[in-house]
């Protein structure tokens, strides 16, 4: 018997404290809000004292002080572990709001408040563990089919909801945007007074290319300077969206560098509408992560259910070697 959690648990946890708050706001939340840091800390705050109470049960062996201690113990500090990865996760890499956002009255998470309570939780979990180890003192190992058929299962929905998870991450750690005002393609986008397809830029840099509303998120455009030279245009992989207001909405396409000011022209061969605008700022690691190539991130998500699989073949292995 081990006191690490298995794959399962892992899983779990990740959906849990990552994947389920990303969702459940975008869900039941006006989609012009990004989501406070706060909000996403309180499922975990929730899922803490379950995963201690679960180690610490899975430690336990017989009834005796020294016993209880050592669950306790062994409980809260390996959820302690898992508190701080997911801390490492909303601090660094899906910030959120997590360094406050003092123009829209969010203060900064308390970092340090927030360690404290989780331990204290870690340790309360583990303490009722504990008792419910000794109730459950004999476990069978699952039959090997289940094991290989969650893992299977794990598997295809981290994979198709990793993409998902990085882009409501990056648009929820997004602090500024452009709507464009630049020039771009389609009615709505093109700046007024201005000419479909001529872009007015006002200084050497890197720029985003908006779809608005339903224009496909992967866009066929080129973007020529004045002596006809191409731009090169650069999708992003995982576009963030949901940008805008009651009017319309923006997604973060693709992006594109000028040497200097001056008049270009874009052209989009699917006709869509698309704005030309600054760069979308946003905080984290998340800002990488949009970049990398979807199949990566699809392949990043489905990891926690091929180690299901993995450690299922694993502990059969076992048994049959001892048969």
């Amino acid at each position: 018997m081990t006191a690490l959690p298995g794959p399962v648990a892992v899983a779990a946890w990740i959906a849990v404290t990552v994947t389920a708050p990303l969702l459940f706001y975008d869900a039941t939340q006006r989609w012009e809000e990004n989501q406070a840091a706060s909000n996403a800390l309180g499922w975990t705050l929730a899922a803490v004292p379950v995963l201690a109470a679960l180690v610490s049960a899975r430690w336990t062996r017989r009834r005796s002080v020294p016993a209880f201690l050592t669950a306790t113990a062994v409980g809260a500090l390996i959820t302690a572990v898992f508190l701080a990865g997911t801390m490492a996760w909303y601090r660094w890499i899906v910030p959120l709001d997590g360094a406050g956002l003092p123009e829209r009255g969010r203060p900064p998470v308390d970092w340090s408040n927030f360690w404290w309570t989780g331990l204290l939780l870690a340790v309360a979990g583990a303490v009722i563990g504990y008792p419910i180890g000794l109730k459950h003192a004999t476990r069978a190992d699952p039959p090997a089919r289940r094991g290989y058929a969650v893992g299977a299962i794990v598997a295809v929905a981290g994979a198709l909801l990793a993409p998902m998870t990085v882009r409501l991450g990056a648009e929820d750690s997004t602090i500024r945007y452009d709507e464009g005002g630049y020039g771009g393609t389609g009615q709505f986008a093109t700046q007024p007074g201005g000419k479909p397809g001529v872009l007015e830029l006002p200084a050497a840099g890197r720029y985003a290319i908006m779809a608005v509303g339903p224009t496909p998120k992967v866009p066929d455009c080129v973007v020529l300077d004045g002596g006809q030279a191409r731009r090169p245009v650069e999708r992003v992989s995982i576009p963030p969206g949901d940008y805008g207001g009651d009017a319309a909405t923006f997604a973060w396409v693709a992006t594109f560098e000028v040497p200097g000011p001056g008049t270009y022209t874009m052209t989009c061969h699917d006709q869509g509408e698309y704005t030309v605008g600054e760069v979308p700022r946003i905080r984290g690691a998340v800002a990488t992560l949009i970049h990398w190539p979807v199949m990566v991130i699809m392949l990043l998500g489905s990891v926690p259910g091929l180690l299901i699989i993995a450690n299922t073949f694993r502990r059969g292995a076992g048994r049959a070697s001892r048969d």
